[in-house]
């Protein structure tokens, strides 16, 4: 589990990122997770937009993607979701 100052600490470095997966009217899927958790490897950091057309509630969608990834659900705002997983191989965020 995150602690506060950490979740603050990776909600400032999410801001200036950009959403790199959209999650629309199929909802979550296997392979949607598949590929979160393959960008978390290489990022560690990810966005994740929910389209108008997603008929999940954004707060399943942020679980579902979380549980699936086996990734910590930084943040909900608006309509996009922060993941964090931390990265076995490549290593770049040191949290405080």
């Amino acid at each position: 589990m995150l602690t506060g100052k950490q979740k603050r600490f990776l909600r400032s470095k999410a801001h200036h990122l950009n959403p790199i997966f959209q999650v629309g009217k199929g909802g979550v899927n296997d392979n949607l997770i598949k590929q979160i958790g393959e960008a978390l490897e290489v990022r560690e950091l990810i966005k994740v937009s929910i389209l108008q057309n997603c008929e999940e509630d954004r707060n399943d969608v942020g679980l579902s993607l979380s549980k699936g990834a086996r990734a910590e659900l930084v943040q909900i705002i608006g309509n996009t979701i922060v993941l964090y997983k931390e990265s076995r191989e490549n290593k770049q965020l040191k949290l405080p």
